[in-house]
C-alpha cells in the first residue's frame, strides 16, 4: 500500500539512520564521500534537497563547522531530528516539497541531494534542476548521490508499477507517495544537461549508487 512521502519517513524515524547506514550497500562510504566534495570555505552556503536527518551533514560539519546549510524536507519529524543533532550549527530548515518551493537565485556555493531524488521522473526533475542551477552562485555546483536503475526496462517497470498502484488505490494527483522509481544513470545525466548544466561528472560508484557533480 502506498504511503504519503512525509508520513512514510516520519513513521520510520526511529530506525531511519540505522537503516540507511546498515541496510544500504556502501552507505558508510558514499555519505562521507559526498560530504568531502562539498565546499570547505568557512561560511559556505549549501542547499540540501531532501535532507532527512542529515546523514552526510554529520561528516560535512566535521570538516566545515561554519558552513551555512539550508535543508528542505517533507517530513517534519526528520527536520526536528536534524535540528537536534546539530545544536549551534547554522541551519535553516524548511518543511515542504523541493519540487515546489522557491529556491532563490545566486545564493548557494553548492547544492546536494543524497538518496532522495530516485522517487521522481525526468519530467519532474528537469524543472527542479533548472531552479537548482539558478540558485547557485557563479562557480557553484550540484552534487547528486543516489541509486539508479540498471536498465531502461527496470526504469520503465518501476514507473508502470507506481502508476498501477496509484490507480488501484485511487491516490489523487498531487499527492507524493513513497515508491522508488529511479532513472538510469544515463537518463539522470541527460536530465541535468537538459536543465542547463553543461558538465556532469561521475565522481564515484558503489553498486547501484553513484555520485554525480553537475556544473555550468
Amino acid at each position: 500500500m502506498l504511503e504519503p512521502m512525509d508520513l512514510f519517513f516520519d513513521r520510520r524515524l526511529k530506525e531511519y539512520d540505522a537503516h540507511q547506514l546498515h541496510e544500504i550497500e556502501s552507505a558508510r562510504e558514499f555519505y562521507p564521500f559526498t560530504a568531502a566534495q562539498l565546499p570547505r570555505t568557512p561560511g559556505a552556503r549549501v542547499l540540501d534537497l531532501g535532507c532527512g536527518t542529515g546523514l552526510e551533514l554529520e561528516y560535512y560539519f566535521a570538516q566545515n563547522p561554519a558552513a551555512q546549510v539550508t535543508g528542505i524536507d517533507l517530513a517534519v519529524g526528520m527536520l526536528q531530528a536534524l535540528r537536534e543533532k546539530f545544536p549551534g550549527r547554522d541551519l535553516q530548515l524548511i518543511q515542504g516539497s523541493y519540487l515546489e518551493l522557491p529556491l532563490g537565485e545566486g545564493i548557494y556555493d553548492a547544492a546536494v541531494s543524497v538518496e532522495s531524488l530516485h522517487h521522481f521522473t525526468k519530467a519532474e526533475k528537469v524543472p527542479l534542476y533548472r531552479r537548482v542551477l539558478a540558485a547557485l552562485k557563479p562557480g557553484g555546483y550540484f552534487l547528486l548521490t543516489d541509486y539508479f536503475a540498471a536498465s531502461d526496462r527496470e526504469e520503465e517497470d518501476r514507473r508502470a508499477e507506481l502508476l498501477r498502484l496509484r490507480a488501484a488505490e485511487n491516490v489523487p494527483d498531487g499527492i507524493l507517495c513513497h515508491f522508488d522509481t529511479p532513472l538510469t544513470l544515463a537518463h539522470e545525466q541527460a536530465a541535468l544537461q537538459e536543465a542547463g548544466f553543461t558538465q556532469v561528472e561521475l565522481l564515484g560508484t558503489w553498486g547501484a549508487t553513484a555520485t554525480l557533480r553537475a556544473t555550468l
